[in-house]
């Protein structure tokens, strides 16, 4: 397949005017400009081998191929660079498009290399095998969603790879074992644009998404978004109560028994939430989050977003110190891939309850300077695991009232 014909079977991928955008219900809008939605490396790869796997068995080339996403839309996107031995092997790439939102990983090409190791003709059990070839990251270090010494590729994706390549076994009318590589051109360049090499993944991209959806990013839009939801839950006259996303409402309501629509999503922008509820006229404020983002507030950074700053092992390792950590254990900190494995650590030295507290002072002396005596606020911070390490001295009483409240108590 030459090179005109790759690059316009990539503008394929877009849709045109004889076809409607399935994602078109995932855009936002900045400065009046829609900004289109696009899909996930894990849509490329799925789609890639579901292609690979029909041709194999098939034997002819596919114009185009179609990928169920896990937030419901359907895809028909185009194979390139195709290989096919039948029966054997066959292989193809997806380039994915991100859309307008600005990610390192836009117009990449993700490709599946299928091999058939035994194929039985009829139903049965099939075995496949998903591996990570040239330019896909291996995981080095615990705590990250795959573990130690294998593939970046997520849950979700993965899951997607299977149910794509059973279907495709299925409706071909044969079961078996399937060997599925995935690769990524330029990854290991690509890569160190990301924060892949500190999280220790290293080698190559992350194979990654959880709805299929790249949702483009409109700074502005967020935060007016936040603004106009503040505005809403301030008219109760209770305290309001903050957090990043879904995993925070979750543990609220299962921790305090918080109703799920009383939250703000906040997102990155803890600052602009700060600002937004004190412009509200509301006269108190919660924050609530876990660890992982939320010990980036005890360096004062008020936008937690992995573009704007990181600096959460040294702000860990930092206040491990002042409680008393000794060197070694402040390297280990800082070695860490993820807040958890941190938080590990800390249990393990019998460091994590003064730690907790030493980090919540932090995190409310940022919050009460942002504020600047125009609202009251109070922080809180979990992990999934050990539930709340540390809450303001009001925190959690604020929360119970915003419950009382809604309860009609």
């Amino acid at each position: 397949m030459g090179a005109g014909s790759e690059k316009r079977n990539a503008e394929e991928n877009v849709p045109g005017a004889d076809r409607p955008d399935p994602l078109a219900s995932f855009a936002s809008f900045h400065g009046g400009r829609k900004l289109r939605a696009g899909f996930t490396t894990g849509t490329c790869a799925a789609a890639a081998s579901k292609a690979a796997m029909l041709m194999m068995l098939s034997g002819e080339e596919l114009p185009e191929v179609r990928v169920l996403l896990p937030a419901g839309p359907v895809l028909c996107l185009t194979p390139l660079d195709i290989s096919i031995e039948k029966n054997v092997r066959a292989s193809c790439s997806i380039r994915k498009d991100a859309g307008d939102d600005p990610d390192a990983t836009d117009g990449i090409l993700i490709r599946a290399d299928v091999e058939a190791e035994q194929l039985f003709p009829g139903e049965g059990t099939s075995e496949i095998r998903i591996l990570g070839g040239e330019g896909i990251g291996r995981v080095t270090k615990p705590g990250l969603d795959q573990p130690v010494g294998e593939a970046a590729i997520n849950s979700v994706p993965r899951k997607m790879i299977l149910e794509g390549a059973e279907n495709a076994l299925r409706s071909c009318g044969v079961h078996g074992r399937v060997r599925v590589t995935i690769s990524a051109d330029r990854g290991r360049e690509i890569a160190e644009k990301t924060f892949n090499p500190r999280l220790g993944i290293v080698g190559g991209i992350s194979i990654l998404g959880t709805e299929g959806v790249v949702r483009p990013m409109s700074e502005r839009a967020l935060v007016e978004t936040i603004r106009a939801d503040i505005r809403v839950h301030a008219q109760g006259g209770g305290p309001l109560i903050a957090v990043p996303g879904n995993y925070g409402v979750r543990f609220l309501a299962e921790t305090f028994g918080l109703p799920e629509e009383l939250p703000v999503l906040m997102s990155n922008f803890i600052g602009e939430t700060i600002d937004a509820a004190a412009d509200s006229g509301a006269s108190r404020l919660v924050l609530a989050g876990h660890i992982g983002k939320f010990v980036k507030l005890a360096g004062g950074i008020m936008n937690t977003h992995s573009r704007e700053a990181d600096a959460r092992m040294e702000i860990l390792a930092a206040h491990a110190l002042r409680c008393g950590a000794d060197r070694e254990t402040c390297l280990e900190i800082l070695d860490a891939a993820v807040t958890q494995e941190a938080v590990t650590i800390l249990k393990k030295k019998g460091l994590l309850a003064p730690v907790s507290r030493s980090l919540l002072n932090a995190m409310e002396r940022a919050a009460a300077h942002r504020a600047a005596g125009r609202i009251r606020t109070s922080v809180l911070f979990y992990t999934l695991e050990d539930g709340v390490l540390a809450a303001g001295e009001d925190a959690g009483q604020w929360i119970l009232e915003a419950a009382h409240r809604a309860a009609g108590k």
